[in-house]
Formats: C-alpha cells, structure tokens, sequence
C-alpha cells in the first residue's frame, strides 16, 4: 500500500489531506480556495510520494483541471444555452470526486484511478 508507515509522518499528511478536500469544497461557494488548494497539492506533492495520500493528491489535482477546464468550456457556450447543462454535469461530477476522495481517505484507503475511483 505506501512505503511509509511511520505514525509520526503519516498524521499530519493525513490532516492535510482533509485539509485540501475542505479547501476543494469550500470553493463551491467561495470559488479561491480552489486556487489555495491546487497551490498546496503542488507545493506539498513531493511530502506525499510513497503514502496512500499520493494518490489522493494525484486524484485533487486531475479533478482540479478537468473541472476548470469543464467551467471554461461551460462559460463559452452558455449563450448557446448547453453551457448550463456543462456546468451542472461539471459540478455534480467534481462533487462525486470529492465525496469519493473522502470516502477513501476517511478509510486511509487510496483512491483508484480506474472508472469510477472505486477499484481500489
């Protein structure tokens, strides 16, 4: 599972795990903490390789750009009106990942990269 076992270094990697899940969610009504969080998820990356937290970390920051990108292409075609239904697809989608991701976390399980994130 992770190459590292020590308590004392698994804790707080956990707690910033948590830490980064609530900046995520935060957004969906203050919209910058996203931008705190991908910052953290870069910046602390390397503290993470060889723990269950990498994957963790590797799923926060693909749900990052895939939902940027999904806003982006939401807010170009909004005149179009499909916009609306891009942007509702996009956000019940990085909700799923987000309650995925802690789901797994809650269980100090990682999260799969297969189909659903629920391989693992």
């Amino acid at each position: 599972m992770s190459a590292v076992t020590d308590p004392a270094v698994l804790r707080p990697l956990r707690t910033l795990t948590w830490v980064v899940y609530a900046l995520y969610a935060a957004s969906f009504m203050l919209g910058l903490t996203a931008l705190a969080a991908i910052i953290i998820n870069y910046v602390k990356r390397p503290a993470v390789v060889g723990t269950v937290y990498a994957s963790h970390f590797a799923w926060q920051i693909r749900t990052f750009w895939i939902g940027l990108a999904g806003m982006v292409i939401a807010m170009l075609t909004m005149v179009i009106l499909i916009g609306w239904v891009i942007a509702a697809l996009t956000l019940v989608w990085s909700v799923y990942r987000l309650v995925v991701g802690a789901l797994r976390l809650m269980e100090d399980r990682p999260v799969a990269e297969g189909r659903f994130g629920l391989e693992a």
